[in-house]
């Protein structure tokens, strides 16, 4: 830019010189050597205001502009509603790319991820956040609707009120018998003598969903004698607060209350991020975000962040999610 300044500056001044020139000359002579003169200064103050321009717009917010670390920011508002697994990381992102793009406002909103899918199909919501597939929960001609978004995968963990000593591992089929009700009492899994309280998520959470179909087998929970909490941070709390309470919660919410949780083992396995990016631990699944139709705007702006590196490779790790593999 300062050498645009200089090359103005010059520029004028040799035009006022030619003008004086000119007067001292022939007609014909000045004229051609004012047309050559100003055409090549025209050429290089152009060369300067195109820079220049290219400049303001990749530092403005309008749609498709270029933010500083290669964020590309679209202008307008969204609404993203689902998944209270996802929550934590999307809320997150969602500030990081508001932060980078003055111009977009990104509302991020849980209720679960049957709620997620139904707004977004509906049309209340631009992206909806689910654990699950389209097909686990809506119709096929609904879901064929929907274009799915796999942005991270993600585990959830079985936790256990401090109270519960004694119990470190759950195999899937002791896991099953608790939930299904046929243990009720910690000391059958090696524990103390306590009654078992179950914390269970209402039908449209994608947690309940995800644990039933990998772990119960499908098996129907004993929900009547069950606390029913309908978000991951609900049932935190409900379990911290309840002796002999278990649940499931999702990996970032568990290392946000370790002091005040006990995690288990899931088959002798540990319930950590390499485990599950490796497979081994096998109460994990990708989170999604979908959008009805693909998606434009604000949407694919964020959707676009979503899978780059500053959420991929930094707060993806940082908040207790895997990476998602490209093409999967």
């Amino acid at each position: 830019m300062r050498a645009c300044r200089d090359l103005r500056g010059r520029t004028r001044t040799h035009l006022n010189h030619q003008v004086h020139v000119r007067n001292k000359l022939t007609k014909s002579h000045s004229t051609l050597s004012a047309l050559t003169l100003t055409a090549a200064a025209s050429l290089l103050l152009a060369a300067c205001s195109g820079g220049a321009g290219a400049s303001g717009s990749a530092s403005g917010s309008s749609s498709g502009s270029a933010a500083a670390g290669g964020v590309t920011c679209a202008s307008g508002s969204i609404t993203a509603v689902g998944s209270t697994a996802l929550q934590p990381l999307i809320e997150q992102a969602a500030k990081q790319y508001q932060d980078a793009c003055s111009g977009a406002t990104v509302n991020v909103q849980g209720g679960g991820s049957g709620t997620g899918l139904s707004q977004v199909l509906s049309g209340g919501a631009n992206i909806g956040n689910s654990d699950i597939f389209a097909e686990e929960k809506l119709k096929p001609a609904d879901a064929t609707q929907l274009v799915d978004h796999k942005v991270v995968k993600q585990g959830w963990v079985m936790v256990v009120n401090p109270s519960v000593t004694g119990v470190t591992n759950l195999t899937k089929d002791q896991a099953t018998q608790i939930w299904t009700g046929k243990i009720t009492n910690w000391k059958d899994v090696g524990g103390s003598d306590a009654p078992i309280v179950l914390v269970i998520r209402p039908e449209s959470s994608g947690t309940r969903a995800t644990f039933k179909k990998l772990i119960l087998g499908g098996a129907t929970e004993a929900s009547g004698k069950a606390l029913t909490e309908d978000s991951n941070g609900a049932v935190t709390k409900a379990v911290e607060s309840t002796p002999g309470a278990t649940s499931i919660i999702g990996f970032a919410y568990f290392q946000q209350n370790k002091q005040s949780l006990t995690g288990l083992q899931l088959d002798g396995v540990e319930a950590t991020v390499k485990n599950m990016a490796d497979g081994s631990y096998k109460l994990a699944a990708f989170g999604h975000m979908y959008t009805k139709g693909q998606p434009s705007g604000v949407a694919k702006a964020f959707l676009d962040y979503m899978l780059s590196d500053p959420i991929q490779k930094t707060l993806v790790p940082k908040l207790f999610y895997a990476p998602v593999q490209p093409g999967s």
